[in-house]
């Protein structure tokens, strides 16, 4: 634009355009990398690449990491010896109370074993021994397993009986009538099965059952 041209517009109220500036990297400067004054990476919440990780940080697993030493209860105060000593008492009780049970349950099976072996001797003992009468009238009561019981005898079988001379043997479920000896050795291997020994020196009034006239109600009879 000529000058004459220009000093006419300059004339009218017009202002030259404004020389562009020039960008900093252009004058000589270094770059300002930096936001708000901090360079970048330091924002809030960035930990430094290679670093050990900041107390309280938390670990892989999402938990925060176990700074406590070895013996150092929570709350940062270490175990006492009384604390110790307690925790090891509690140990050696609930060892000692595993043992008892261990030992327990073994005595009972063997107890079972004991009692399954014993049962299938007197089954081979008493077999085909027993002298029950099928056409037998007179029931015989007699307490047994806290409940009264009964066997039909004949009446010569319930003057043997109260004489001490014949017995009776519980065997799975059913009562079996035998002699005293079979009865003895009966004892000698289950004596549990032993359900009516009488004794013939023993007071009649100590065996209130052995009198057949004694009625008991059907209903106490198991």
């Amino acid at each position: 634009m000529s000058n004459s041209l220009r000093d006419q517009l300059m004339g009218l109220g017009f202002k030259p355009a404004p020389k562009p500036e020039r960008p900093a990297h252009a004058k000589g400067g270094k770059p300002d990398n930096r936001q708000g004054g901090k360079p970048q990476g330091a924002q809030h919440g960035a930990k430094p690449q290679g670093g050990k990780p900041q107390a309280g940080d938390r670990r892989q697993d999402g938990r925060k990491p176990d700074n406590r030493k070895p013996g150092q209860r929570h709350g940062g105060k270490p175990q006492s010896r009384e604390d110790i000593d307690l925790a090891k008492a509690y140990a050696i009780r609930a060892q000692r109370e595993k043992d008892e049970r261990i030992a327990a349950e073994a005595a009972k099976q063997e107890e079972a074993r004991q009692r399954r072996e014993a049962r299938a001797k007197l089954a081979e003992l008493v077999k085909d021994k027993a002298l029950n009468d099928a056409t037998a009238e007179i029931a015989r009561h007699f307490p047994y397993g806290g409940k009264i019981k009964r066997i039909y005898v004949n009446e010569a079988q319930l003057k043997q009986l109260n004489a001490g001379e014949l017995g009776v043997l519980q065997m799975d479920g059913r009562y079996l009538l035998v002699n005293a000896e079979l009865l003895a050795q009966a004892e000698a291997i289950f004596a549990p099965a032993v359900a009516l020994k009488v004794d013939p020196n023993a007071p009649a009034n100590e065996d209130p059952y052995a009198d057949p006239q004694y009625q008991v109600p059907d209903d106490l009879v198991w």
